[in-house]
């Protein structure tokens, strides 16, 4: 199965869970491809969409948003999948973290399977001057492999 794996990224942990994930349905068997949502320009050819974004202050980052307000029509017509990344510790794995306002929204909009909240990454440079965040990188490798195995399962019970 073609599967697109669209991703909105800041400073880059979006991008890494994306690749992870991209990586991960690779070796499941489907043929994957990881773009930033912002260089999609067609989805008609997948039969299968999964988009990612990373949180900001309670907010999926602009690009995811846009791409699922652009192809909501052609992404009501086939599986689709949302995760967002951000929390800057292990509460992803070990809390149910519902998903923000939008991506709410966007689950309606679009019919989406499912959305996971997968940790974030904060490097020394994007931390900038708020001191007060700890840098670290709290994505889960495993937690992105159990979600893709999910999705895999579910695309395989549905062919």
């Amino acid at each position: 199965m073609r599967i697109l794996v669209a991703y909105a990224s800041k400073t880059g942990g979006t991008k890494g869970l994306a690749e992870m994930l991209g990586g991960d349905l690779r070796e499941m068997g489907h043929d994957v491809d990881v773009v930033p949502a912002v260089d999609v320009r067609d989805v008609g050819f997948y039969q299968a969409v999964i988009v990612g974004g990373a949180l900001y202050i309670f907010r999926w980052h602009r690009d995811a948003r846009r791409f699922v307000k652009r192809f909501r029509v052609a992404l009501r017509e086939r599986p689709v999948w949302l995760f967002s990344s951000g929390p800057l510790d292990d509460s992803a794995r070990t809390k149910d973290i519902p998903p923000v306002r939008f991506v709410r929204k966007a689950v309606t909009m679009v019919g989406a399977k499912g959305h996971a909240t997968f940790g974030g990454r904060l490097t020394e440079a994007a931390r900038g001057n708020n001191k007060a965040l700890a840098v670290g990188d709290w994505s889960d490798p495993e937690h992105v492999r159990e979600w893709a195995e999910s999705i895999a399962k579910e695309l395989a019970e549905a062919s």
